[in-house]
């Protein structure tokens, strides 16, 4: 059984490492000047590795059918129930064989391992009669799309401890074309279901596993702690796939993102803690969270996102050895007034942006409400985030910093930064209400509104004023 964690060579895992060699060694060939510890990134407290389980399930054993067509639901639920009756034993691991396996949602159960073994496919069923209705979130109000109940996930958990989701590269598909459709067509009442959603819990693992198709997010841990997602791939086409967010920690504390290839039609991956005065209310902050060795595509939205239901407060983020290519934006920070909340003691290191319309953009007029009752005059706080090391090609504006006179960003830091372009215009460093520092020489030139320092930390030249305003629109 410890061959179940072993890591699987599939074909995305082959995608993975050779975007990952050729983002980095095409980009970073000729720099000279590489940040200690590149290639050797530690944190101090990692995750542990799921335990094996003192007993194993074949979903086969609960009248489970791979072919595609047998409705599987109930086969998963007799399943998770006898893992139920085993809490107390160290629990009990589910395989899911080879073949398709339709079903629609079903719960999993603490001390779980569902395992998905090679070419075992779970397939969600498409026909929304199927998906129960769930109350909205409470950090969001009345619901995200619509007002009222909203469908739950395929996969759903809550108030759980220990559950690993895991495999030899299998799939769980959430088929989610004709929702796509249906939304675009207006044709939905609720809002969409994730693919995998588990709430109020801790000690959650997803690895080696691919996810594609969504029917609207991928991974949503929504108010849960230590979690671990780690050489999961995430697929959904880039157009066309309507808020198909690859992983969205929410409200969430002490989460490890790393080894991922991401490719969707939304964010990459979107830090969440709640809706205006709905998550203000709730008050409860996503922090303590790493992703890193990630590559990520992102042409409607960005690669990796803070945002913009950020009301709960979004702390302590370290965002490093990242790849995103052909992607609308890079790394963004979006936020509006009535979020209240903070997003703060961020720090963005090792970037590599490979034809991105937008490296780096911090957003503060992103006016999406849960409803006219927020309060116009609860300001999120937004401080303390540095970029250290941050290179590309193909770059039409490398950065875009729109704060303002109720939302200004303070202590924003730039150090180690070369970044080719496509855009020859004068201003593609673009600031407004920004106080700053920029350490050393970087390219392109940085905005007036930041102080320059050399690398010895000796003020140069210190900003005329933090308030100038340059900021572009237009493309």
């Amino acid at each position: 059984m410890v061959a179940n964690f072993t890591l699987g060579f599939a074909s995305h895992r082959t995608l993975f490492a050779v975007l990952w060699i050729v983002g980095f060694v095409s980009l970073f060939a000729w720099q000279r000047n590489l940040i200690d510890g590149f290639w050797a990134v530690r944190v101090d407290s990692e995750m542990e590795i799921p335990a094996l389980r003192p007993v194993v399930f074949n979903l086969t054993d609960f009248g489970g059918v791979g072919d595609g067509r047998t409705l599987n639901t109930a086969a998963f639920e007799k399943a998770v129930a006898a893992i139920a009756k085993l809490r107390g034993k160290g629990g009990g691991q589910l395989n899911v064989p080879a073949g398709e396996w339709l079903t629609g949602p079903f719960n999993v159960t603490s001390h779980m391992t569902l395992f998905l073994a090679e070419n075992a496919v779970i397939l969600a069923v498409q026909d929304e009669k199927y998906w129960p209705l769930m109350s909205p979130l409470p950090s969001y109000g009345y619901g995200r799309e619509h007002h009222g109940p909203r469908y739950g996930s395929l996969i759903h958990g809550q108030h759980l401890k220990d559950v690993v989701i895991t495999g030899h590269n299998g799939t769980i598909d959430g088929q989610g074309a004709v929702w796509w459709q249906k939304h675009r067509q207006r044709a939905l009442n609720y809002t969409r279901g994730p693919l995998v959603q588990i709430m109020w819990s801790s000690d959650i693992h997803i690895s080696n596993i691919t996810l594609r198709n969504s029917p609207f997010w991928n991974i949503h841990p929504y108010d849960c702690k230590n979690i671990t997602i780690t050489y999961v791939t995430i697929l959904a086409p880039i157009y066309g796939a309507p808020n198909t967010d690859g992983i969205d920690p929410d409200s969430c504390e002490n989460v490890l993102i790393e080894n991922c290839y991401i490719s969707v039609g939304d964010d990459g991956i979107a830090i969440k803690s709640g809706w205006d005065q709905y998550g203000i209310a709730y008050g409860q902050p996503s922090t303590n969270i790493v992703m890193r060795n990630l590559v990520v595509q992102s042409n409607v939205s960005a690669g990796i996102s803070i945002g913009s239901e950020m009301s709960g407060g979004v702390s302590n983020v370290l965002v490093e050895n990242v790849v995103v290519w052909n992607s609308r934006r890079g790394m963004r920070i979006k936020t509006a007034p009535g979020r209240g909340g903070y997003v703060q003691h961020i720090t963005y290191r090792n970037l590599v942006f490979d034809k991105v319309r937008v490296g780096i953009i911090m957003k503060t007029d992103y006016n999406e409400h849960a409803d006219d009752g927020y309060d116009r005059k609860a300001f999120p706080i937004i401080r303390n985030i540095s970029f250290i090391g941050v290179h590309g090609r193909g770059v039409r504006v490398p950065v875009r910093l729109h704060g303002s006179d109720d939302i200004p960003l303070r202590n924003i830091t730039f150090k180690d930064m070369s970044v080719g372009i496509t855009y020859k215009k004068k201003h593609i460093f673009q600031c407004a209400y920004v106080q700053g520092r920029v350490i050393g020489d970087i390219f392109p030139a940085p905005c007036d509104n930041l102080d320059r320092y050399d690398e010895q930390g000796n003020l140069i030249k210190r900003s005329i004023s933090q308030n100038i305003t340059d900021v572009d629109y237009d493309f």
